[in-house]
Parts: structure tokens; sequence; C-alpha cells
């Protein structure tokens, strides 16, 4: 079939080397190069690996929910977002990420702390590992295991490793962007001037949800421990030390005592004093050692999240002054356990709030993508069902951005009252549904054309200025067929998929030595017949997407 007006090639082109036909097809570079841009800007189709919404996080395009689902930066809010697969919840992640690291720089007595709870497998897989009496790991891991209690555990973990790199001068693992030079010159000396309750309280939460950044967990919390000052005058070790010389020095007493012919009394009772408080020392070591070691073993296993072993809680915990760990809000079961975590919580605002942090910021995102997860409805609803809970999502100073799947939205209009009651997303910041209109996509993909658009216009073959999407059609395509087009795409991804291959199809069918710059009319209407039936079959699950 021959397109009106579009000369044929009667040879196919293989798109591995990119070899052409006799009469040659026209190359998509010089396609692109026509309309003077150095790339093509339909051609990612993870937000995560494409560089040109990189570019495009500073431009201020956005989907227009989005400075609700932000809210204010200074005073971090609870957003709860529902989207289908495409439509942009890990690029609106990632322009949160951007916004807070820029409102930092500006703003350095009011910051948010940003962390990213997008990587969940270490979670489940640590909670969803039951093993048997042998202890062997055991078939059948329940994701439904997952508690409110393990989720609160997961995002202290990743705020105190988050606030422990930048005290630490450590680079950086989270989504805010590196720490600057002067905030790394500066934090350590102002976590240094925290009252000696404060810097107690941040080397215990640090010694129970730290993860350490893949390094040595010990030494890291040493030197956390040195830079905030907390050394005990007597080590464990010399401790036992001096208990061992005295129990030493009264039995030596006590022999040279039996020996001695005279001050034998004088010996006697030089030895005995020696003896007991060699004894007494000894005593209060191994009972500190037992007590510690009961606090570690319970937090060990109560904060599952984490993964922290109880020997190296119990080797950080002895390494503090025993008046350190009175009156922590250790982690645990039973009815108390969310408590405690909100406890846990306010006491590390207070902190973050001594080091000119107004809040935390917590992005969960890719919760469809877990291994344990792998798309499943029911497991989804599992994860996330637990942090559907009012005072959770409510805590002050705590922002909660929840980026789901569109999937769970029918799971949750199929909930009781009661539950709705429970969660109240009337006070979230609900977006029902991340929904895309065509001429709003229709000025996002005008946005990604100007993002691509060459330094120079002088540049070869550079003909057209990409700001306006208009520029790569014939006169005989109207913007209003392709804003109809893009509206019937839905979604971002979908839509860029519809350019490409526009693209595609446009240079397939015309020779590279006879070019036609712009896109006719009988190729749009082509190739918008085979991606609307591509996105149909998707979503009735009759396709791959």
């Amino acid at each position: 079939m021959m397109l009106s007006g579009v000369p044929q090639c009667r040879h196919t082109r293989s798109r591995a080397v990119g070899s052409q036909c006799e009469q040659g097809l026209m190359l998509v570079d010089h396609f692109l190069s026509r309309h003077g841009l150095r790339e093509n800007p339909f051609e990612a189709e993870e937000a995560r690996d494409d560089p040109v919404l990189e570019r495009l996080l500073d431009s201020g395009s956005a989907h227009p929910d989005f400075a609700k689902i932000l809210g204010r930066i200074d005073r971090p809010t609870t957003s709860v977002v529902f989207g289908e697969k495409g439509s942009g919840k890990t690029a609106i992640r990632l322009l949160v990420a951007r916004r807070v690291a820029a409102h930092n720089r500006e703003n350095p007595a009011r910051k948010t702390l940003l962390v990213a709870y997008d990587d969940l497998n270490p979670v489940i897989d640590r909670i969803t590992k039951p093993v048997d009496a042998e202890g062997r790991d055991s078939d059948g891991p329940r994701i439904d295991a997952l508690r409110l209690e393990d989720h609160q555990d997961a995002i202290l973990s990743l705020a105190l490793t988050r606030l422990i790199d930048l005290i630490l001068a450590r680079p950086d693992r989270g989504s805010s962007g590196p720490p600057s030079r002067d905030a790394a010159a500066t934090l350590l000396p102002r976590a240094r001037k925290l009252p000696r309750e404060a810097r107690a309280r941040l080397a215990v939460m640090a010694a129970i949800y730290d993860q350490g950044g893949g390094g040595p967990l010990r030494a890291r919390w040493m030197q956390l421990r040195s830079g905030l000052r907390l050394r005990r005058t007597l080590s464990a070790g010399a401790v036992r030390h001096v208990a061992t010389a005295f129990l030493v020095l009264g039995l030596v007493c006590l022999g040279a005592g039996r020996l001695a012919e005279t001050m034998s009394s004088l010996l006697y009772l030089s030895g005995g004093m020696a003896v007991a408080l060699g004894m007494a020392i000894f005593t209060g070591w191994i009972w500190r050692h037992i007590a510690v070691w009961r606090i570690a073993r319970r937090v060990a296993q109560q904060a599952r999240a984490t993964g922290r072993g109880a020997s190296d809680l119990q080797w950080m915990l002895l390494r503090l002054k025993y008046s350190d760990l009175a009156d922590q809000a250790w982690p645990s079961g039973g009815p108390e356990g969310r408590t405690r975590r909100y406890q846990l919580t306010l006491q590390l605002l207070e902190i973050l709030g001594m080091l000119d942090f107004t809040g935390l910021m917590v992005l969960v995102d890719r919760v469809d993508e877990p291994t344990q997860v792998s798309g499943s409805d029911q497991n989804m609803r599992s994860l996330v069902w637990p942090m559907l809970d009012n005072k959770f999502l409510k805590q002050e100073g705590v922002g909660i951005k929840l980026l789901l799947p569109i999937e769970l939205r029918h799971h949750l209009l199929r909930e009781s009252p009661q539950f709705f009651q429970e969660a109240r997303l009337d006070k979230q910041n609900l977006v029902d549904r991340l929904a895309w209109s065509g001429p709003t996509l229709y000025d996002l993909c005008s946005a990604r054309l100007a993002a691509c658009q060459r330094t120079s216009d002088s540049e070869e073959h550079a003909t057209d200025k990409p700001g306006d999407l208009m520029a790569l059609f014939g006169q005989d395509v109207t913007r209003d067929m392709i804003v109809d087009a893009l509206d019937a795409m839905q979604q971002p991804r979908d839509a860029f998929k519809f350019l490409y291959g526009l693209i595609q199809e446009h240079c397939r069918v015309v020779p590279d030595d006879q070019p036609i710059a712009r896109i006719p009319r009988l190729t749009v209407e082509a190739v918008r017949r085979n991606q609307a039936q591509r996105v149909s079959d998707f979503q009735r699950g009759l396709g791959p997407g």
C-alpha cells in the first residue's frame, strides 16, 4: 500500500544495522536534523532513564495537579495519587525531589529532609521470609505479614541514614541531591551543640536504624559517636580490666595476710575490700551486659524492617553511658508498637528542627515492582493498605507522598465505610486519577521538542525551530487533529510512543534522497489507528503495552 504523495521503497531496511535499500530510506537522524533536533524527544519510555525529562525538571512543565501533590515544602503534607502505568508518577517523584533540593538551597534555615521509599524489596525480604523449626527458609513467604510498624521502621531507617550521611558529609544516596560543602561543614558542628539528651537520642536511633551505606556499620557508628562527643569515661573493656585488677589485688592481699606475722588484720581487711569491690564492679559489668542484651534482642525482633542484628546493636549501645539509654522509646510490639514509633518520629523531628529542618517528606513509589509483589493487585494491596491510616498520614511535620497504581483505586472503591472513616482520604490531598488531556499532552510534547533543540540554529540541515509540535507536520495536518490523537493516548508514555511511531513510520516510507521534511496526514491517521488499538488492547489485558 502506498501513501498518497509519499514515495515508497521496494525493499526493507534492517533496523539493527541501519542499512538502506537501493533508493534509500529517510534516516531518522536526518529527519531530526532537518527540524533542528539533536536527539529524538520521544524515544525514552522510562522516566528514570530519560535524559530529556532530566532537562525539563527545572522548566516548570508538570501535571496540572502537581501543585496540589507537592503542597508547601517547608510544611510537608500528605498526598495520595492514583495513576495508570505511564501516567507520570515517577516523573512526579523526580520533580518533587528537584523542587525540594532547590528549596533547601534557597532556604538553608528552613530545609526539608527528603527520603525516597521506592525500593521496597529489602524491607519485604527481611519481613516475609519465615523460617522453620530448624532455621531454614520455608516456602510461601507472606507479604500480608507487613504491619504499619514495619513501614514506620523502614521510613525511620531511611531518614536516619540520610541524616547521618549529612552529618558525616558522606556521598548522598537520597533523592534531594548531594549536600553542599557549606552544609557538610556546618551540620556536624551544629549537631555537636545539641543538648546531651538530643545527641544521645540521635546516637541510639542511629544504632537501631542507620543502614551504614554499605560500609562497616560499627565503624560508621563510632565515627558518629565521636563526632557527637558521647564517649564514655571508661569503656566496657576498661571496666572489666579494673574489676579484674581489684580481684587480683584483693587475692594478693589475702594471701599476704596469711603469710605475714604482723599487720595480717590490715591485709585481710584490705584484701577483703578489694575482692568485694572487684566483685561488685564485675557483677555490675555482667548485669549491664545482660540488660543491654535484652534490649537489643527485643528491638531486633520488633524492628524487623531494619535487619539489625542483636549483637551489633548490643555492641553499639554498650559504648554509651547507661544513663543515655534511660527513657528511650525502644521499638516494641503489641498495642504499644505504633505509639513507640510515633514517639521516635517526634524525637527525630525535634532533632531535625534543631538542625534547621522544618519537616520530613517521604516519597512512596514503585509499589508494583518488588519481586514478591510481581504486579499482583492483592499483593500491592497487602503492601500499601497498612499505610492508609489517618494518624500515620496526618503526622505533624511529616508528608507522605503515596504514588500508587490505578489498580489499587479499584480495590479502594470496594472498601467498607469503616475503612474510609479510619483512612480519611478526603483529608489527604487525594488525586483520584492522574488524568491527562489532549491539550496538556500537546504542551508537554512541545516542551520536549524545545528541550531537544540544537544549541545553534546554524547547524547543518537545521530548518525548523522545534518550539511547537506542529513544526513536525505537513500543512494538511491540523492542530486539533494532533490534540485529539494525543487525547486518545491518555498517558504521557503512550503519547510519546505515538509520536515516536509517527517519526519511525514517516522515515520508513520516505526515501532519503527525496525527503519530505514534514509528516503527512495519511501517516498520522494510520499510526493513530495502530496506537489506539495498542492502548485499547493493553487496557483490556490483551497486549504488553
